[in-house]
């Protein structure tokens, strides 16, 4: 799907890997640069999304299959897409995004096993064609990421409960699919300060913009 006004930027990584930290900070950035920002996330960035998110993450007394599972991903990306990213790509805006389709890849192609060639059909149903024009990828070793979780004390969804050999296919997925769009996906070592992260990706940010100009 082409998208001629603005610019899809998204966000990706493991559990712990402070991804949200550094979108976050992105959007202070570009919001003090007085650029039209619109940040989101996934699950959860609609109405809709919402109640999703509240199925996938926080009701661990509910059972989801993996096939279920997926399909309530996709279903959240679906509306998320076509409800507020695309209209506000064609405003103009920069939509930041906190997860998208890499997510898929990574925890359900990887992680749940299903078949690259099919999710990658359903993941183009979902999004309509749409790809981020910029992708941050904050790599973590899952040990670390979820000693990150533990100092912050705070309760782990249904997704951070899985086991540590499940993180490990999902991080390497990551890593091979930073490996084969090394055009789009920025890797950044998020064993690094949030201080230090922020200013490379900082850094890559204004190049992309600057070299993107429409």
């Amino acid at each position: 799907m082409s998208h001629p006004c603005g610019f899809f930027i998204t966000f990706e990584g493991g559990e712990g890997a402070g991804k949200s930290t550094l979108s976050k900070k992105i959007y202070q950035y570009l919001v003090k640069q007085k650029k039209a920002v619109l940040f989101t996330k996934e699950p959860g960035g609609t109405k809709l999304g919402k109640k999703v998110r509240i199925l996938l993450l926080q009701k661990k007394e509910t059972w989801i299959s993996p096939r279920a599972e997926l399909l309530l991903f996709l279903a959240d990306r679906a509306q998320h897409v076509d409800e507020l990213i695309i209209p506000a790509l064609q405003q103009g805006q920069i939509v930041l995004c906190d997860r998208f389709s890499d997510s898929t890849r990574a925890y359900q192609g990887a992680g749940r096993g299903f078949s690259t060639k099919w999710l990658e059909s359903l993941l183009q149903f979902a999004t309509n064609g749409l790809q981020p024009d910029l992708t941050f990828y904050l790599d973590v070793d899952p040990q670390i990421g979820f000693q990150r979780a533990k100092r912050e004390r705070r309760q782990l969804d249904r997704m951070e409960q899985e086991a540590l050999a499940f993180h490990k296919k999902v991080r390497k997925a990551f890593l091979s699919i930073a490996k084969k769009y090394p055009k789009r996906i920025c890797t950044i070592d998020a064993s690094l300060s949030p201080e230090v992260v922020f200013a490379y990706a900082k850094r890559k940010l204004d190049a992309f913009l600057r070299s993107s100009r429409k």
